[in-house]
């Protein structure tokens, strides 16, 4: 029998219900979406929503929950821990390795609801949160199927710099750990530039539309911060989010990616990696951050999700 959390979403409200979900000696912030046709008394397939490097639930992360809540999904986007309304100190701790960790938090919690079938559990990550969601796969043998879309490696990101800018990086953040420990305050950099004016020369165009999403009315948020510690880095340097897809991965691979996307080499990566049932599915048009909030990009990756989880949950 199911252990139902005082916290569980209430079934009389078909709207985003907050809930905080434990993780250790602190929470998880979370926004659940009930399909639009929640019948008590049911069980339904759900999936877990993960939101891009920078962002919070309330943004793409949140459209696409809500969206695939309307196709008849239990759906629950959650802020990454350090991060957003979720607790955890260092505050801007950003690592793909606790999001890994986050998202089989969020399992634990899901797996108790009521109206949740806990054999038809998916999982979606966007931009750096499809990383962290296609690397937690393979040993999150509860995620039945997962899909990433405009899916982007942190770590090949960093290492493109290359050999010595790369050492070069991780001696400051040996400096600055050992700093901190001594106990200077904490070292917090942007995530991305704050303005178009702050963008280097040549930048690339998946980061020229992040600050056009982020930091303009667009989808400017004011718990996306923009500002991460600068230890992190050590973490997405050494993440190779593919290195299990070939032996350990077992649930279905849905990658969708715009086909102007410069970022569209990391999901084709991911899909040489896996060796099981994969699908690349291109959208004509779009560019990286086209894939957040624009349409019809948007619908057109809803309804590519919504037959791919129905297919592999519920076996439709």
């Amino acid at each position: 029998m199911k252990n139902i959390q005082a916290s569980s979403v209430p079934v009389t409200s078909p709207d985003c219900q907050h809930v905080k979900i434990p993780r250790g000696n602190f929470d998880i912030a979370a926004n659940v979406y009930l399909p639009i046709d929640f019948t008590e008394g049911k069980t339904y397939p759900a999936i877990v929503v993960s939101h891009p490097g920078g962002g919070v639930k309330e943004q793409t992360a949140g459209t696409y929950a809500k969206r695939l809540a309307d196709s008849g999904f239990v759906t629950i986007a959650f802020d990454a821990a350090y991060q957003g309304e979720s607790g955890g100190e260092p505050r801007g701790t950003d690592s793909p390795f606790n999001r890994m960790d986050d998202i089989s938090y969020v399992i634990d919690y899901i797996d108790n609801l009521p109206y949740v079938d806990s054999s038809q559990i998916g999982a979606l990550g966007i931009c750096a949160g499809a990383g962290a969601t296609i690397a937690a796969a393979p040993t999150e043998k509860r995620i039945k199927a997962v899909a990433g879309v405009s899916t982007f490696d942190v770590g090949a990101a960093h290492r493109a710099a290359g050999p010595e800018a790369v050492n070069e990086t991780l001696q400051k953040v040996a400096v600055q750990r050992e700093n901190e420990a001594k106990g200077d305050p904490v070292l917090l950099v942007p995530n991305i530039p704050d303005t178009k004016g702050d963008l280097p020369t040549n930048a690339p165009e998946f980061l020229v539309e992040a600050v056009d999403y982020y930091r303009t009315p667009r989808a400017f948020h004011p718990r996306a911060t923009n500002r991460v510690t600068f230890t992190s880095v050590a973490d997405a340097i050494r993440f190779y989010p593919w290195e299990n897809l070939g032996n350990m991965m077992t649930a279905p691979l849905l990658l969708v990616a715009g086909e102007k996307a410069d970022t569209l080499p990391y999901s084709q990566a991911a899909y040489d990696a896996d060796n099981g049932p994969k699908e690349l599915y291109l959208v004509k048009g779009a560019t990286h951050v086209d894939m957040y909030d624009k349409e019809p990009y948007v619908s057109e990756a809803i309804g590519k999700l919504a037959d791919f989880f129905h297919t592999n949950l519920n076996g439709d």
